[in-house]
């Protein structure tokens, strides 16, 4: 017959090991869980300002694309009224465009016809109409550091199309068709978080090709 022994708990050694056994794997998780957790924060900050940033830069080009639209283009009597752009050569952190929205054309820009986009104190203003200007950046959210508008200005000779050859020293022939295209180049940081930053920069070719000169009757 079997000797009956009396049951033995945990000595206070194995007790300690074993409490410092899960001490060690709930720091190792915790150190984990916090990781994620920052991981995922720094994710989500960019992909917000990356967001905003694509539609602020969106809505640049989009109306740099229509710059210079004129309905009345196909009569070439009209010189165009909307074809002046600020910058015309140079990088600049400002741009001025203009184009029609007048369902019947004439020769003149009306106020809400002017359109125009800057950099003041971290953020992209916007201009809708003559001297009304609004935040199109969030400055609660995002800080602009860097906005460059540089244009691009191209001219194709048009001399092929000419029915005759140019006569010499004629000053105005072979037309040229001017290509404007815009490069736009904008930069920022995160509100509340330095380290978070995006730079964004797009092309956009303006529609409205101007045609300088003309062939020699």
């Amino acid at each position: 017959m079997r000797s009956m022994r009396p049951q033995r708990g945990l000595s206070m050694i194995e007790l300690m090991i074993g409490l410092l056994i899960g001490l060690f794997i709930a720091a190792v998780g915790s150190t984990l869980f916090v990781g994620q957790l920052r991981t995922s924060r720094v994710l989500l900050n960019e992909a917000r300002l990356a967001q905003d940033l694509r539609t602020a830069v969106d809505l640049i080009t989009r109306d740099l694309r229509r710059s210079g639209y004129f309905g009345g283009a196909a009569d070439t009597s009209l010189a165009n009224p909307y074809a002046a752009v600020v910058p015309g050569s140079a990088a600049s952190d400002a741009v001025g465009v203009r184009y029609s929205m007048d369902t019947a054309e004439n020769d003149r820009v009306d106020t809400n016809e002017q359109f125009g986009f800057r950099l003041r104190a971290g953020v992209i203003e916007l201009q809708l109409g003559a001297g009304n200007w609004q935040a199109l950046t969030d400055a609660s959210t995002l800080t602009i550091t860097r906005f460059n508008i540089t244009p691009d200005l191209q001219n194709i000779p048009l001399a092929a199309f000419c029915p005759h050859a140019c006569i010499a020293g004629d000053a105005v022939c072979p037309p040229h068709q001017q290509v404007l295209s815009y490069t736009v180049d904008v930069g920022a940081r995160l509100v509340g978080d330095a380290a978070v930053n995006r730079n964004l920069r797009s092309t956009v070719r303006v529609r409205n090709d101007a045609v300088v000169g003309s062939c020699s009757a």
